[in-house]
């Protein structure tokens, strides 16, 4: 993602008639004017499709991680994020009590070395005497990401390491939104803790309140130091540590690949704050964090290059892990310098996939992952093609990488779809963000780019501004043009994924993405909704499909040949967007079946569409702009079907064997 939300002018136009072979279709309509589609099955002249084709890009932005996907529920853990000089700021972390009651601060006292600054919490107040402590006590409280989720009958680890020269008596709760509602809470008594003392409890729920806190309270006089403080739901997609719905959502989409962790998040503004993936691995407890500076908020790096890798093992996607190059938004390293930044990124291709006896595959083993990470792609930098010192920094990486692991396909940031590159690389990096006209329009950006270079990753493509809003129906039809142009030249782009990916609600700072969530809330966009239609894609049968009609920009189609994972049917997949204000009857005819015929049973119409092409979805209405699906009727080789203005169509054809064997002997008749 860049953080200047820079916009690609790569538009070409072209008014044809009938389209040949793997060129876009795409048609000006007149008012309720009859149009024909024309797609062969047969696959003699087909094309396979990338299995990597669409995917998604994760950036640390918007909160996606840390208050997002990454389930941790405590805010500053470790309270580094006011810096590293003491006494700091302990944001969001608030105090329960008056400085007549105990006083508050930060000290270099932990027994971490990577991240020294710890609570020391100094309780003037006791169960008895002159300055007795209030009933519920005193201490200090995390309200996490705009409250903490807690549900009646769930479970919740809290972990928290304690220091203190008398012995310890403290509550450890989950309080309500009002202060006043205790919704689970454990009493924690240690004869000693004189030494950093490790603290484990897990807490049932017995209320449920979305916007709870947690708390650490005390009615015993004494000086407490405290780090570390760490909640995680029990329940945790495989124990892993992402949040189940959130991950449930992009599973959804099948992606064939998710690029991490960014986007500017890996440059930073300044290098001394990119992202550095060896402050994010090992035990959490001994994560210094960061502050990302692009985005502007602090992530304690719980969610970390090992968990990126595990994030799309889990997925059953290929990783795509994007580097910093020595470069910033603002400084750089000279190229004769440059050789430790290497080294830096050889020692992380050797954390993924070195065996666990290798120096950093052994850090991957104790961490439970002896299996290597099935690690393929990386990308060197983000959107630095045109700084000074990118074009020598990317030859060291690129013969580096290429020296040691020749089987990584290196991703170059300069653009190839125009002209040839100057620079050996497997992919190019292409963005693009603009109006929903222009995006609509360049679905034919490819259509003549070279097939014999390096092919295309398009890796962030969104429309932004007013058209955007903040998930409008208009932004998703038009991506959904821009992707079936990609798909139509899938033999010049190998991956494609929109961004960003999430939004937490209280942190919009980047407008619209795929995915809108709060600490329990969650729901897809038109944009997310749209990537749907294309998750059978990957992997599936380009056929030659062409739109017939009068020349212009307002539909546009494609046609794939893909089968069921789940029962082993064929389909035949047509999808068609309709980007005017006018209802279009598209007459449709197939040819090449090949012994196959069109079986209406099981055939399916998918629309995706509104009432107003500027409609949301929402909290309330998470589902106002969604998919409807219902049996497509007289379903064959030649039909008519109604597109709406403003949608998005897929027919999908189930293909079923027109031979039909005679029982009890070897003779067959041909069924009509």
């Amino acid at each position: 993602m860049d953080a200047n939300h820079s916009t690609c002018g790569f538009l070409l136009f072209f008014f044809i008639g009938l389209y040949a072979s793997f060129q876009c279709c795409a048609t000006e309509i007149d008012a309720n004017q009859t149009t024909w589609l024309f797609a062969n099955a047969s696959q003699i002249s087909a094309t396979k499709i990338p299995q990597t084709m669409f995917g998604i890009s994760f950036e640390e932005i918007n909160h996606s991680g840390a208050g997002g996907l990454w389930a941790e529920l405590v805010n500053n853990r470790g309270f580094e994020a006011g810096g590293q000089n003491t006494p700091s700021n302990i944001d969001p972390w608030s105090i329960i009590g008056d400085e007549s009651l105990l006083i508050v601060s930060t000290e270099r006292a932990s027994c971490f070395d990577r991240n020294e600054v710890a609570l020391r919490m100094e309780v003037l107040c006791d169960k008895d005497g002159d300055n007795i402590c209030p009933a519920g006590g005193v201490g200090v409280y995390n309200p996490g990401f705009w409250g903490m989720n807690i549900e009646q009958g769930n479970k919740y680890k809290v972990i928290f390491y304690v220091l203190s020269l008398s012995p310890l008596d403290i509550s450890v709760s989950f309080i309500g939104s009002n202060g006043l509602q205790t919704l689970a809470t454990a009493n924690i008594i240690e004869a000693d803790v004189s030494n950093w003392t490790k603290v484990e409890v897990v807490l049932e729920a017995k209320g449920t309140d979305h916007n709870s806190r947690l708390q650490l309270t005390t009615i015993k006089k004494g000086v407490i130091w405290l780090d570390q403080v760490s909640s995680m739901p029990l329940d945790t997609h495989k124990g892993h540590g992402f949040r189940n719905d959130l991950f449930n959502m992009i599973a959804d989409l099948k992606p064939g690949f998710i690029r991490f962790p960014g986007g500017s998040f890996v440059e930073g503004e300044w290098l001394m704050n990119a992202f550095r993936w060896k402050e994010t691995v090992g035990p959490w407890e001994e994560r210094p964090g960061h502050f990302g500076d692009v985005w502007k908020y602090w992530t304690d790096d719980g969610l970390g290059y090992f968990e990126y890798l595990r994030l799309a093992e889990d997925l059953g996607s290929l990783p795509v892990w994007v580097f910093n190059n020595g470069i910033s938004l603002n400084d750089q390293v000279d190229t004769s310098i440059i050789l430790p930044f290497v080294q830096n990124i050889l020692d992380a291709i050797e954390f993924a996939r070195g065996d666990a006896a290798s120096t950093w595959g052994s850090v991957r083993a104790t961490m439970g992952h002896p299996e290597t990470f099935d690690l393929r792609y990386v990308s060197v930098g983000n959107q630095d093609c045109g700084k000074k010192n990118y074009r020598g920094n990317y030859l060291k990486f690129y013969t580096a990488i290429k020296t040691v692991y020749p089987d990584i396909k290196v991703i170059s940031n300069c653009d190839g779809s125009s002209k040839q590159l100057d620079q050996p690389a497997d992919l190019y990096d292409f963005h693009v963000y603009t109006d929903a006209k222009s995006m609509f329009s360049m679905a034919h950006n490819f259509d003549h780019t070279s097939r014999s270079g390096p092919k295309a990753f398009v890796s962030e493509y969104a429309v932004t501004g007013q058209d955007a809003g903040k998930g409008s129906l208009l932004k998703a039809l038009a991506e959904a043009g821009f992707l079936i142009g990609l798909e139509r030249n899938s033999d010049a782009v190998e991956m494609a994924s929109n961004a960003p990916l999430f939004v937490n609600t209280n942190d919009r700072r980047f407008n619209a993405d795929a995915i809108v969530f709060n600490s329990s809330q969650r729901y897809g966009t038109p944009s997310y909704w749209m990537q749907h239609f294309f998750r059978e894609s990957n992997g599936a049968i380009l056929l030659n499909s062409t739109l017939q009609a009068n020349p212009s920009n307002s539909l546009i189609s494609s046609a794939i040949s893909w089968q069921n994972a789940k029962d082993k049917k064929d389909y035949l997949r047509i999808k068609v967007v309709n980007f005017g204000s006018n209802r279009v009857t598209l007459k449709i005819s197939i040819d090449g079946l090949e012994g196959n015929i069109i079986q209406e049973t099981g055939s399916a119409k998918t629309i995706l569409t509104s009432s107003n092409v500027k409609d949301e979805n929402s909290f309330n209405q998470p589902t106002k702009v969604a998919p409807v699906t219902s049996p497509l009727e007289n379903a064959g080789n030649d039909m008519d079907v109604i597109l709406p203005p403003y949608s998005l169509t897929s027919l999908d054809l189930l293909r079923s064997s027109n031979i039909v064997q005679v029982a009890g002997s070897n003779s067959a008749l041909q069924a009509y």
